[in-house]
């Protein structure tokens, strides 16, 4: 894990989607990231996370 995904799972944690835009753009991941976030905060930040150091 480097700085970079450390960075961003810091931004995944305060606004998960903007995270997950500076890794993939504006993919399937961001979409699903906002849907998730929409529907609930926590899901948003946890699959925000999953997508980041998983990928």
């Amino acid at each position: 894990m480097g700085s970079d995904t450390f960075i961003q799972v810091i931004l995944a944690i305060i606004l998960p989607p903007l995270g997950v835009f500076f890794k993939f753009g504006c993919g399937v991941e961001f979409w699903i990231c906002l849907a998730l976030t929409f529907l609930g905060y926590l899901p948003g930040i946890v699959y925000a996370i999953y997508v980041l150091v998983m990928q």
